[in-house]
C-alpha cells in the first residue's frame, strides 16, 4: 500500500500551474532556484524538486544544471487556458462524487479515442512520452498517478477537440483526487502500477491499428476497471 499522503510537493505543482494559467509565468520565463521556491512556499527543497520533476514530465518546462544563466527551469509551454481554470475550481467547490466523474471520463474518452483511431496521423507524441515517464521505478504513488491523469488529458489534446480537451484539463484534480483515494486502498501498489502501465500501452495499441472499436472497448475498462476495483470493491471508503 503506499505511504501517507504529501501534499507539500502538490502545493508547489498547484502554485506554478496558476501562475501559469493565469498568465504570471509563460513559455521562456525562468523560475526561481529551489532554495528560493522552497522559502517562498514554505516546503522542503525536495518537494520542489518532485513538483518540478512532474511538470517537466508533462512538457510544461525543462531543466539543465548548473550554475550560469542558462540553469535551472524554464517554461516550455502552458497548460490549458481560462476554460481548464473554471472548470477546475467547479471541481474543487462541487466536489462532484467520484462515480459521477468516472461516468463523465467514460462517455468523453471513449469519444476522443474513437477520434484518435480514425484519423490518419493522431499526435500520440505528448501521451507517449508521459507513458515513458511513468515507468520511472522510483515516482510517488501521487507523481505516478498526476503523470496517468495527464497522459489522459493529452489524448484529449491530441484529439484536436479544443472543448473536450479543456473539459479533460479541467476534470484532472478530481482524477487524481479519485486515483489517490483509490490507490491507499491497493495492497500490492506495484502490481497495480504494471497493470496500469499495459492497460495504458494497450490503449496507445489500439489507436495505433486504428481500431475505434477496440480503443473505446480499451479506455472504458481501464476506467471502469480501476474504480472497480479500488472505490467499489471497498464502499465504506
Amino acid at each position: 500500500m503506499p505511504g501517507g499522503t504529501t501534499r507539500a510537493w502538490r502545493t508547489v505543482l498547484e502554485r506554478i500551474e496558476s501562475d501559469l494559467l493565469e498568465g504570471r509565468l509563460g513559455p521562456g520565463d525562468r523560475l526561481p532556484g529551489e532554495r528560493d521556491l522552497a522559502t517562498q512556499m514554505g516546503v522542503g527543497r525536495s518537494s520542489v524538486r518532485e513538483a518540478i520533476r512532474v511538470l517537466e514530465s508533462m512538457g510544461l518546462l525543462r531543466t539543465a544544471s548548473g550554475s550560469g544563466p542558462n540553469a535551472g527551469a524554464i517554461i516550455t509551454a502552458t497548460p490549458e487556458g481560462g476554460m481548464a481554470t473554471l472548470m477546475r475550481l467547479q471541481v474543487a467547490a462541487k466536489g462532484f462524487p467520484f462515480d459521477e466523474i468516472v461516468d463523465t471520463r467514460v462517455l468523453l474518452e471513449s469519444a476522443v479515442v474513437h477520434r484518435l483511431a480514425t484519423a490518419d496521423e493522431p499526435d500520440l507524441g505528448p501521451a507517449e512520452s508521459t507513458l515513458q515517464a511513468m515507468r520511472d521505478a522510483a515516482l510517488t504513488p501521487e507523481e505516478f498517478l498526476a503523470l496517468d491523469a495527464q497522459f489522459h488529458v493529452w489524448l484529449a489534446e491530441a484529439s484536436g477537440n479544443g472543448v473536450v480537451a479543456s473539459v479533460m484539463s479541467g476534470l484532472r484534480t478530481a482524477i487524481e483526487s479519485y486515483a489517490r483515494a483509490g490507490a491507499a486502498l491497493v495492497d500490492d501498489w506495484p502490481a497495480m502500477v504494471e497493470n496500469l502501465q499495459g492497460e495504458h500501452e494497450s490503449i496507445l495499441d489500439a489507436i495505433r491499428a486504428g481500431d475505434p472499436d477496440l480503443a473505446r472497448t480499451r479506455v472504458r475498462d481501464h476506467i471502469v476497471g480501476f474504480y472497480a476495483a479500488t472505490h467499489a470493491a471497498h464502499p465504506n471508503h
